[in-house]
């Protein structure tokens, strides 16, 4: 099971990457404004304006949002498998962030079963951090592939909203693949969307 870690935790001060991107990735590939993952197939612009994020900004993201996942819901999640793919932003509250995960699926339905459990678990741990959410979940269709998609908005002390995130997830290739898009203001907003909508699959 793939818990998309970035979700938690995300209003860090994080680094851009002004050095070789493709330092940065576990797997595939960054050539001028594109990435490109060879195990997933799947290509994407980095938008102008938009840095990769340091590899380990990335790592430091993931150890506090799993710290936070597993404290929550007493469990010991081991995110040893978990691949970094490509992660980009223009400040702390605009983020891209691709993940994917090895995922072998042992009977028909277990990979719907594993993501509502994985919906039930970042609810309940914003929940146990005393942060007020509200959440959707829909299908959207990118380059003709069906992908789970899973809204939260996350709000602050005084009612006012604080972060969107997007959580996108497919099986694909023997992997499970997420997508993370977290965002406030409307310019950036459509800058992800764009750029993640434009994508492409082999």
């Amino acid at each position: 099971m793939r818990i998309n870690i970035f979700t938690i935790l995300t209003l860090i001060l994080f680094v851009s990457c002004k050095t070789d991107p493709n330092k940065q990735v576990d797997e595939g590939t960054v050539n001028e404004n594109k990435y490109h993952s060879n195990e997933i197939g799947w290509t994407i612009e980095i938008p102008k304006g938009w840095n990769v994020t340091q590899r380990g900004e990335s790592q430091q993201r993931e150890d506090k949002g799993l710290k936070a996942i597993n404290e929550a819901n007493g469990i010991d999640y081991d995110a040893s498998g978990l691949k970094q793919l490509i992660s980009f932003q223009k400040d702390r509250r605009h983020i891209f962030a691709a993940t994917s995960e090895k995922f072998i699926l042992e009977y028909d339905g277990e990979y719907e079963e594993q993501k509502e459990i994985v919906k039930e678990i970042l609810y309940n741990t914003y929940a146990e951090n005393g942060i007020k959410v509200d959440t959707t979940s829909s299908k959207e269709i990118i380059d003709n592939l069906e992908f789970d998609l899973f809204k939260i908005t996350v709000y602050g002390p005084k009612g006012e909203i604080m972060l969107y995130q997007d959580l996108y997830c497919r099986y694909i290739n023997g992997l499970d693949f997420g997508v993370n898009l977290n965002y406030i203001n409307d310019k950036e907003k459509n800058e992800l969307i764009n750029v993640w909508k434009n994508s492409t699959f082999q």
